[in-house]
């Protein structure tokens, strides 16, 4: 089951940077470089956004997880080893930081325990691994709508402003 999920993440990867990007590039009006390209996706669409982008860190600069699946889903019952995982993007922090602008998690407090606790981990393991990012938490949401347009408040005035 493990590998079949790995494949699928792999296709959905291949299918976001080797056709959609490519394809939304040439039909509409794009600053096609990586300091004006962000990625965000909710709950497994977080996880999904945080596989892409880490393996394309030449591509995105401002990434989001609105209650994006991580910790026990991504690592297991471990932290985040950042010399390993993600292929290595969070070995450095200096380098990350200079090719992420905006590294975003947000979750609802109200979320289901394991979910939310996932979501703490990581972004635990990001403070242990001096990764820069923000870290949202809605009060009194669960893994809803008014969560994910509460995220999507806090994090999309930041998108774009930086640059290094």
């Amino acid at each position: 089951m493990m590998k079949a999920m790995q494949e699928m993440a792999q296709a959905f990867e291949d299918d976001v940077t080797e056709a959609l990007i490519p394809f939304i590039d040439s039909t509409f009006r794009t600053v096609s470089d990586r300091d004006h390209r962000a990625m965000a996706g909710l709950s497994m669409g977080g996880m999904q956004t945080f596989q892409v982008t880490f393996d394309h860190l030449d591509t995105f600069a401002y990434i989001g997880g609105f209650s994006g699946a991580a910790g026990q889903l991504m690592f297991g019952n471990r932290a985040l080893d950042p010399k390993t995982d993600f292929h290595g993007a969070l070995a450095d922090p200096a380098a990350f930081a200079k090719k992420v602008h905006v590294l975003w998690l947000g979750v609802g407090t109200d979320e289901p325990a394991n979910m939310k606790a996932g979501i703490e981990k990581f972004h635990n393991s990001l403070n242990d691994a001096k990764i820069e990012h923000v870290f949202y938490e809605s009060p009194g949401t669960n893994h809803e709508w008014q969560t994910w347009r509460r995220d999507l408040n806090d994090f999309a005035p930041r998108l774009f402003q930086t640059t290094h």
